[in-house]
C-alpha cells in the first residue's frame, strides 16, 4: 500500500487499465453509488444541503439554551469552520491515487489503515451514523406529519404518533427503488429547497412573534452535574447537526472525472454553495430561536411556534418532504454496502428481486425501530457524539496524517491534531449527556403508546 503519490501522474494515468473482468463491470454497473457518473456541480451542491440541513436545524435554538450565549455561539462558528475543513480533505482524498477512485468512505478507510482495519473503523461508524439517521427521520416525519395534521383539523380524534411513523415509512417502500443516486436527485432537489424554506420560516416566525415576556437565559437545570450534562448533550446536537461526511465521497463517484477535469473541482463547489446555505439555515435559527424564547424553548422549535396556524402547519409539511428526502440520501450508501455485500461476497445474482427484498426489508426495519424508541431529542445527541464526531470531526484527519504525513509541527499537522483532540473529546461528552435524556425521557415513556 503505497502512501505516496508519483511525480508524473499523467503517465500513471494513461499506463492505467481498468483491471476489472466483464462481471465486475456488470455488477459495478449495478450498483447504487458507482452505475451512474455523469452529475453536475450543483447535483453535489443540493446533495450535500440534503445530507447536512436534517432535523438538526429544529433543535439548534435548544441546544444553544444549554450551551448559553458564549459557547454557543462559539460551538457552532468552531463546528461550521472543522467540519468544511474535513469535508474538504475528504473531497481532496476522493482522487489522491491517479486512476483510481476512492467511491466509497470504507474503500479510503482501507487505503489509509489497511485492508482489515480500514472495514473495522469505519464500516460500523459509518451505519450507525446512516441508519441513526434513517430511524430518527423515521421518527421527525412522523412527528411532523402528526403535528401538520393537529394544526389543519383541531377537533378531530387523536391519532397515535405510531400511525403517523408508518404514513411516512409508507412513502419510503416506493422511493427506496430508486436505482442510485442520480435518480434521486429530483427528491434531493425539492429537499434541499424545503430545508431553505423551513429554516426560514422558524426564525421568521419568531421574529414576527417577538421577544417572549421575561424570557430567561440562565441555564435550566437547577444543578451543577444536571447544567453539565446538559451542555454535553447539546454538543451532540451540533454535532447531529454537520453529519454530511457520510455521504460525501458516494455524492463525488456521481461526479465524471478526467486527470484534466478531476471531480474534485465541481464536487468542491458544490460542497461550498451547500455549506453558504447551511450556514444561512443553521445560524439565523438558533440564535433567533434562542433569542427570542431564551431557555423556554422546546428540543424543536416548530413545537414552540403555535402561529399562524397556517404558516406553522405548512413549514412541518415542509419538514417532511425534505426527510423523506434525506432519508434517501444517507440510504442509498446503506443500499450500496448491503447489495455489494450480497453480490461479491455471497454471489447473489444482481436481479431487481434481490434489491426489492433488501431495501423493503431496511425501510420496515427502520420504521420499528423509529417506532419502538421515538424519543427524539435524547437519540439526537447520542448518535450525534457516538458516531457522528469521528466520521465528521476526526477520521478524515487521521487518513490525512496516514496517506500524507505532513511535516511534525507544520501547519497542516498542527490544525489536524487540533480537530482530532476536538472530536475525541466531543465523541466522549456527548453521549453521556444524550444517554441522560433518554433516561430522562424514558421513565414516562409507554411503549407503542
Amino acid at each position: 500500500m503505497g502512501t505516496e503519490a508519483p511525480a508524473d501522474q499523467h503517465n500513471h494515468y494513461s499506463n492505467h487499465v481498468d483491471r476489472r473482468t466483464e462481471e465486475e463491470k456488470a455488477i459495478d454497473a449495478w450498483l447504487p453509488i458507482t452505475s451512474s457518473r455523469n452529475a453536475k456541480w450543483w447535483y453535489s451542491a443540493f446533495h450535500n444541503v440534503t445530507a447536512m440541513v436534517g432535523a438538526g436545524v429544529l433543535g439548534l435554538p435548544y441546544a444553544m439554551s444549554n450551551l448559553g450565549w458564549g459557547p454557543g455561539v462559539t460551538v457552532l462558528v468552531i463546528s461550521w469552520i472543522v467540519t468544511l475543513y474535513t469535508l474538504w480533505q475528504m473531497v481532496e482524498m476522493h482522487e489522491m491515487v491517479p486512476g483510481k477512485r476512492f467511491d466509497r468512505y470504507h474503500e479510503l478507510g482501507q487505503h489509509a489503515f489497511g485492508e482489515k482495519l480500514g472495514l473495522w473503523i469505519v464500516v460500523p461508524q459509518q451505519l450507525i451514523v446512516e441508519v441513526g439517521v434513517d430511524i430518527v427521520y423515521m421518527v421527525t416525519g412522523g412527528k411532523s406529519l402528526k403535528k401538520f395534521h393537529d394544526l389543519v383539523c383541531q377537533d378531530c380524534k387523536d391519532i397515535k404518533l405510531t400511525y403517523f411513523i408508518m404514513i411516512f415509512a409508507s412513502a419510503h417502500f416506493v422511493l427506496s427503488h430508486f436505482p442510485n443516486f442520480n435518480s434521486i436527485s429530483g427528491v434531493s432537489l425539492a429537499a434541499a429547497v424545503m430545508s431553505l424554506s423551513y429554516s426560514t420560516i422558524a426564525w421568521g416566525a419568531a421574529v414576527d412573534k417577538g421577544k417572549q415576556p421575561d424570557v430567561q437565559y440562565g441555564y435550566k437545570a437547577k444543578s451543577t452535574a444536571g447544567t453539565v450534562l446538559n451542555f454535553f448533550a447539546a454538543l451532540g446536537d451540533v454535532a447531529f447537526a454537520y453529519a454530511g461526511h457520510n455521504v460525501v465521497l458516494e455524492i463525488q463517484a456521481t461526479i465524471p472525472s478526467t486527470p484534466e477535469k478531476p471531480s474534485k473541482k465541481p464536487m468542491w463547489r458544490g460542497v461550498l454553495v451547500a455549506y453558504i446555505i447551511v450556514a444561512l439555515c443553521y445560524f439565523p435559527v438558533a440564535l433567533i430561536g434562542y433569542w427570542m424564547y431564551g431557555n423556554e424553548i422546546e428540543d424543536n422549535i416548530l413545537i414552540s411556534l403555535e402561529k399562524p396556524v397556517w404558516l406553522i402547519a405548512m413549514a412541518n409539511m415542509f419538514v417532511v418532504i425534505h426527510v423523506i428526502g434525506s432519508y434517501q440520501v444517507y440510504a442509498m450508501p446503506v443500499f450500496d454496502m448491503i447489495e455489494t455485500a450480497l453480490v461479491k461476497k455471497l454471489k447473489f445474482r444482481p436481479t431487481w428481486y434481490l434489491r426489492f427484498i433488501t431495501r423493503n426489508v431496511y425501510v420496515a426495519l427502520t420504521m420499528f425501530v423509529g417506532i419502538t424508541f421515538p424519543f427524539f431529542g435524547g437519540l439526537l445527541s447520542f448518535f450525534g457524539g457516538f458516531a457522528f464526531a469521528p466520521t465528521t470531526y476526526f477520521i478524515p484527519c487521521i487518513m490525512w496524517l496516514a496517506i500524507y504525513k505532513p511535516r511534525k509541527f507544520s501547519l497542516s499537522w498542527f490544525t489536524n491534531w487540533i480537530c482530532i483532540v476536538l472530536g475525541v473529546v466531543l465523541m466522549i461528552v456527548a453521549p453521556i449527556g444524550g444517554l441522560r435524556q433518554i433516561i430522562i425521557q424514558a421513565k414516562t415513556y409507554k411503549f407503542y403508546s
